[in-house]
Formats: structure tokens, sequence, C-alpha cells
């Protein structure tokens, strides 16, 4: 493949080579983009530059850092300690490692990629063997990797950058013409799912009561598993304590990465809030005002009596206060897709599906020559063979739990959104020197200053 238009001949080496604790130290944010102006009074300024895009090599390298990056290992016990008893052993979701990690390694966070171009989803490839590092290698599997969902650079129209739609100052810096914006979205749902199982596999008498806060602390649909002593009903645990399961952690962990690659690299680099969640993901309730945006799928529950005291919902007409995204198809294919109707007919078969992608002919503890790759010798059929898996009372008693959830608030989860929106994003562009040593002391780092000669000669 021909990639002498977007090679940096000096670029990667001097990444791979710069120091990770230097780069820590250092790493600073720079908003001020090429071609953009500042109005600050005695100290504005006004770019006297175009805008300048990132080559595909230098989206490529912060693209393979949103991905997979080999495997992962499962090393935890098999077993209590104190009584010798089989404790449950395979709590994770997949077995491709990332860049960051996530509970259960759950790797819910999808990302998309907005640029001059378009707007991207990312898809997640198989980890490439060894340091993907080199030029052709991260062009190709970037090109791979994007999914384009809109021709367009995701944004509000013209004169509608005030909020809701963006935050104070960053109107006037974010998401402009030639940077490259990473957006994390994080599907909740499946880990949800998983997480309230992993839960239940705890100790007899230490399994607790789940409880609904948003309906005067009954069980969630757990009255018969308190009944036969599986669940302690003096451990309650209230479903909105629950909150997200903390999967939307790894999003944070993945933007910081980016940061720092894209910092080493002699970008400017800033985190910050994105366009509103519900805006930008196409929520019906600024649909009209914003359009369609990223286009989502979005479940309105209906409205029912009780939800003028559980969620506050005082009639019919708001029912759409409590709408929430659910996946995300694209020519005609679902590339985000929550465990949960109408995405499945029902939330036992949502459960199902998690239990059939783990355990099922084809999920990942069937996989022998997945766990082949991970141990040495014949200890991944040793693990496979005597790993604990979830027993059936822990799926049965999930079923129901999530089962509950729906049928009473008809949405899953009730509590939290399917998917969820960290509601911040990073923006990597090309920093405008000028403005910098005009105003700073120290307003940037050798790797910003020799960028240009060493990416772009």
């Amino acid at each position: 493949m021909d990639v002498k238009p977007v090679t940096g001949r000096e670029g990667l080496p001097e990444l791979l080579a710069r120091p990770l604790l230097e780069t820590i130290w250092k790493r600073r944010t720079h908003r001020v983009s090429r071609g953009a102006s500042v109005p600050a009074g005695s100290m504005s300024y006004r770019s006297p530059h175009p805008p300048m895009p990132l080559t595909e090599l230098e989206e490529a390298v912060l693209i393979a850092l949103t991905g997979c990056s080999g495997l992962t290992m499962p090393d935890r016990p098999f077993e209590d300690p104190r009584n010798g008893d089989p404790i449950m052993a395979k709590p994770n979701l997949t077995m491709a490692g990332r860049t960051a990690g996530s509970p259960d390694n759950a790797q819910g966070t999808h990302f998309f990629m907005i640029n001059d171009t378009g707007t991207y989803y990312l898809r997640k490839l198989p980890p490439a063997p060894g340091l993907p590092f080199e030029a052709g290698t991260l062009v190709e599997r970037a090109r791979q990797a994007k999914v384009r969902v809109l021709p367009h650079r995701l944004d509000v129209a013209e004169g509608m950058r005030d909020f809701p739609a963006y935050l104070d100052s960053n109107r006037f810096l974010s998401n402009l013409p030639g940077t490259t914006i990473f957006l994390p979205v994080v599907d909740l749902s499946h880990q949800y799912i998983n997480g309230l199982m992993y839960l239940l596999t705890q100790p007899e008498g230490a399994r607790p009561t789940l409880v609904d806060d948003r309906n005067f602390y009954r069980p969630a649909g757990v009255r018969k598993w308190i009944k036969n002593g599986f669940l302690n009903r003096e451990l309650k645990l209230p479903l909105g304590a629950l909150g997200p399961m903390r999967t939307q952690v790894e999003a944070d962990l993945l933007l910081q990465n980016l940061m720092l690659t894209a910092d080493a690299m002699g970008l400017g680099a800033w985190i910050h809030a994105t366009i509103h969640p519900q805006i930008m993901l196409g929520d019906p309730k600024f649909s009209r005002a914003y359009g369609r945006m990223l286009g989502f799928d979005f479940v309105v529950p209906r409205f029912r009596l009780a939800d003028v005291l559980r969620w506050h919902v005082p009639l019919p007409k708001y029912a759409a206060l409590r709408s929430h995204p659910v996946g995300l198809r694209a020519g005609g294919e679902h590339l985000i897709k929550a465990a949960c109707p109408p995405n499945h007919p029902s939330m036992a078969a949502a459960v199902d599906a998690v239990i059939r992608a783990k355990f099922g002919p084809d999920g990942i503890y069937r996989d022998e020559q997945t766990f082949a790759r991970i141990y040495k010798g014949d200890y991944g059929r040793r693990y496979l063979a005597e790993a604990g898996a979830y027993d059936q009372p822990v799926i049965d008693c999930v079923r129901d739990v999530c089962t509950y959830i729906h049928d009473t608030h008809g949405r899953f989860p009730a509590h939290t959104d399917a998917v969820h929106v960290p509601g911040i994003w990073l923006q990597a562009h090309h920093v405008e020197p000028e403005y910098y040593e005009r105003f700073f002391a120290d307003g940037t780092t050798d790797a910003h200053d020799r960028h240009a000669a060493r990416w772009h000669a």
C-alpha cells in the first residue's frame, strides 16, 4: 500500500522513543488550533493561517489507541482460600485486551471520530500481532475501523452554538474546521447484566436483596429468592446505588491515553465538554430543534400513573423525559446494540444472549484457541475446565431482576441509561505556535516545536 503521502518519516520513531514520565509531566491542554481566533481583550489573537487537518497517519495513531491491543489474562483465584469452595472465576465479557482497563473487561466504550471529511464510528478490530506501530499497518487498520455515519462534521447548525449545545467559551474553540474529535459513548447494558450476576456469586449470606429505590424500596423482582434464602433479606442494596456499575470509567481512562499520546506527538490535545449528549445522540426531546444528529435509536417508556411518584413525570405528554438511547444502526447494520428491548424480544432473552456470548457454543469460554494463546502449555485447557462459571440460580435470579426492571419502568436499565455518554470528548489538532510563543513562558514542548519537521517533512 502506498502510504507516502501520510508517512511522518521521523514522527513515529520519535513518538516510540519519548519517555512516558516526560510526557505525563509536561502534559498541558492546548486549546488553540491552527487557524483559530481568540477574542481576549489585550491578549486577542487572530491566526493568519488556514486550518490544518491532521494527516491520515496522525489520526491512525490515535485510532489505534482506542482499539484492542492483545489478550488479557484471567489471573484470579478459582476457590475461596478460607474453605476451598469454588468461586466464580469467569466474569470477563471479552478476553481481548485494550489500552485501558474496564470492569470485568466489559469494554463497553465505543468511539466516534469527527473531522472535516465526516463523522465515523470506529470498529473494534481484532488485536494486531505485536506492536502495530508501522505507518502502513496503522493507516490500513484505521481505514478498516472507520464506518462513516455522517458525510459531514457532527455539529449543530450555525448560530446555535449557545447553551444547551455548547458550554461557555468552548463554543469558540471546540470542533472547529481542521480539528479531529474523539467521542466516547458507553454501552452499559451488557455489563449491567453481567455485573448483577457477578454480584450474586457471593457466598451464602453475602448475596444482597436488591430493592427498588424508585418504587418505594420494594424487592426488585426477588421475593421468591428472599423466601428461599438465596438472598439475604437483611442485606439490602438499592438499584439506584448500582449506578452505571463503574463501566463508564473505561472511557475516561482511554481519553487520558489519547491525550498523552497526542501531546507526545506534538499535537494540541484538549479534553472538554461535548455538545449536549441528548442533542448529539438525537434524543426526540431535542431533534425538532437540532435534527437527528448521530441518529441513535431511542426508547420512550409508556407513561404510567405511578411514574408521577417514581420519576416525577406529571403527565403522559412528558413521557419523553425518560427516553434513553438503546443503539445505533448504519447501512442496515447494528453498530451499537444494547442488551434490552427492542433489540431483544424480552429482558429474559437479553440475559440469555449475554450468557450465550460467554458460555454458549460460540462463546468466549468455549474458544480453546484463544486461551491457548493466553496461557503456556496446557494451562488454558485447565483454566476452562477448572474455573467456575455462573450457577443456574444466579442466572435465574438476575433474569427475574432484569424482567422486573423493564416491566416496572418500561426501560432497561431504569436507574441509568443503556447507552451512557460521559459528556466529554478529546480534540486533537495542530497548535497555533505563534499564539503560544507570544503569550506564554512555556507554551509548547519540544514535541510541539519539532512536530512539523518530524511529521510533515
